[in-house]
């Protein structure tokens, strides 16, 4: 009885928010479609910040764990998220830069080849933020364990308690994976993909349930740590990939639109988080 219940009630609360953050993509996209990608990349870059510094790191630190500890935690995911990126850049421009070579083997036309290389240089571009996506579905796995872990603790003290804490599991996560949706598309163009890769790190959410459901006393000392890598990969992807991408000339309506935009992701992941936890 309380396993199933902590399975439906995950699984709910992990692949339901990624739905209901597309849904409400959608809609905003509908609405405004000018400056939409840019203002998503803001909202992305104010939830991704909001929900490490002021939700995963509060967390993690409100633990018994020692801030030493979860420090060093955090400086390592950081230099690892920074090396995927790395591997991810070198293995993509070693790819292309074979395939150029071909290219001038085989002495291709010169229209050609300077098509060629427009193609091959703009899907360079498309897979640097690759890294960034596997950094977001890594600390969002990993976050969404986590969130799996204290559902299944709820569900073990009290029933109606863990309910509780799978409606607050969905309704923080949906400002947080409408970030990890913008990240996914900007290195992917198909949107489809993008919402199944999302929805597959939701659902890490019940293997936390399960595996918390058994193990649950073991788990509680290690979800602090958790948490920190977690919020690695958010600070990673929110600083090293987003925010550069904000950094250009604007008109001043356009910037202060993109300052909104950003404050708005803060925002709603402050706002919702702090509910949560009040509850």
């Amino acid at each position: 009885m309380t396993l199933g219940a902590i399975i439906l009630a995950t699984l709910a609360a992990g692949i339901g928010s990624v739905w209901v953050a597309a849904l409400l993509m959608g809609v905003g996209a509908a609405r405004s479609a000018g400056m939409m990608p840019q203002r998503l990349l803001s909202l992305a870059a104010g939830a991704l910040l909001a929900t490490a510094f002021m939700h995963l790191l509060p967390e993690a630190f409100e633990s018994e764990a020692g801030a030493h500890d979860l420090f060093i935690t955090l400086l390592v995911g950081l230099v690892f998220f920074f090396l995927l990126s790395k591997a991810e850049l070198w293995h993509h421009g070693h790819e292309h830069g074979e395939a150029h070579g071909h290219a001038h083997g085989e002495h291709a036309h010169h229209h050609e080849h300077s098509h060629d290389h427009e193609h091959s240089h703009a899907h360079g571009h498309g897979h640097g933020r690759s890294g960034s996506g596997w950094a977001v579905l890594t600390g969002d796995s990993v976050h969404c364990f986590g969130d799996g872990v204290l559902i299944a603790s709820a569900f073990m003290a009290d029933l109606r308690l863990g309910l509780i804490a799978a409606v607050s599991v969905l309704a923080h996560e949906v400002p947080h994976h409408m970030g990890d949706l913008v990240v996914l598309r900007q290195s992917s163009t198909n949107r489809r993909v993008a919402l199944i890769k999302v929805s597959m790190a939701g659902a890490v959410t019940t293997l936390g349930g399960v595996t918390g459901y058994f193990l649950v006393g073991q788990l509680q000392d290690l979800l602090p740590y958790f948490l920190a890598v977690a919020s690695s990969s958010f600070i990673y992807v929110a600083l090293a990939d987003l925010i550069p991408q904000l950094q250009k000339r604007l008109s001043a309506r356009e910037t202060v639109a993109q300052v909104g935009w950003l404050l708005l992701g803060i925002v709603l992941v402050t706002v919702v988080s702090g509910a949560a936890h009040t509850h």
